[in-house]
């Protein structure tokens, strides 16, 4: 039975939809069966693995107002054992024609139980909101990740965030636990990352992951080519990060070895 994982933050730009993409794509690399749900109606990550969102045709909009069934949303993704259940900008609607809708905060959270049994991961990209696209992720959820960007602002609204998903978990999903933070877009050459590195690590203590996310060209060229970074560049520092990222979040689930994270600047003259 699947464990669902909301990729989740309230500020945009953190690169939520990337980790979100490519934790996928490692997971499934690494042999575990992920369906990957855009919650976001930007549809990035929709697009992030190859597909016309604007032609993914039903998408998680049919599901979640129109109560049609998850499965008829699912497609293959290029990676042998990654399914998609995509989004576009017809989901910023839901956001409103949920409101008077009845379970209106549980319509993903029922979607979802009747495909669990297919996967061992259901990763879900939130949207960078508290509405209730978020909620609806929030209250399916087990456990949440959330990106932090490494820059000053990074730290901005992560009280308010965490706050939230206490509500959320006292008034509808008593199980939901934050999983950790994971720094993205780092720079270890910069005074500043640093030290928002250090006060990101004080908020999570030990939940933090200790695998960083660095700035890396690579990764953000690669949702233009509609790949992971595991398809654009394998062996990339972003590809690199990201893969033990993801078995750092399997060795706490005692499903790997611990990894050797390390955060490498990114030298100007050598991009990958």
């Amino acid at each position: 039975m699947a464990e669902i994982i909301a990729i989740a933050n309230q500020k945009g730009g953190v690169g939520k939809t990337t980790t979100a993409v490519n934790l996928s794509a490692a997971l499934s690399t690494l042999g575990h069966e992920t369906l990957l749900i855009d919650m976001d109606p930007q549809g990035n990550a929709t697009s992030g693995f190859g597909f016309d969102k604007s032609e993914f045709d039903p998408n998680i909009y049919d599901v979640l107002v129109d109560l049609l069934p998850l499965e008829k949303t699912i497609k293959a993704s290029p990676l042998i054992k990654l399914s998609v259940s995509g989004a576009n900008n017809d989901l910023a609607g839901a956001e409103i024609e949920l409101v008077t809708a009845l379970a209106r905060e549980s319509r993903l959270k029922g979607a979802i139980s009747a495909v669990k049994n297919r996967f061992a991961y259901v990763i879900i990209d939130c949207p960078p909101s508290l509405g209730l696209l978020t909620v609806n992720a929030l209250n399916a959820a087990d456990k949440i990740v959330i990106p932090i960007q490494g820059e000053y602002y990074s730290m901005e609204g992560l009280a308010q965030f965490t706050s939230a998903v206490d509500r959320v978990k006292s008034s509808l999903n008593s199980k939901l636990e934050v999983e950790g933070g994971v720094l993205t877009m780092f720079d270890s050459r910069m005074t500043l990352s640093n030290q928002v590195k250090e006060e990101v690590a004080k908020f999570f203590g030990p939940k933090m992951f200790q695998s960083i996310i660095p700035r890396n060209i690579r990764l953000a060229e690669a949702p233009g080519f509609g790949q992971s970074i595991f398809q654009y560049d394998a062996k990339s520092r972003g590809a690199e990060a990201y893969m033990s990222f993801a078995r750092e979040f399997l060795f706490r689930r005692g499903l790997s070895q611990a990894p050797e994270p390390a955060a490498r600047a990114e030298p100007m003259e050598n991009p990958s």
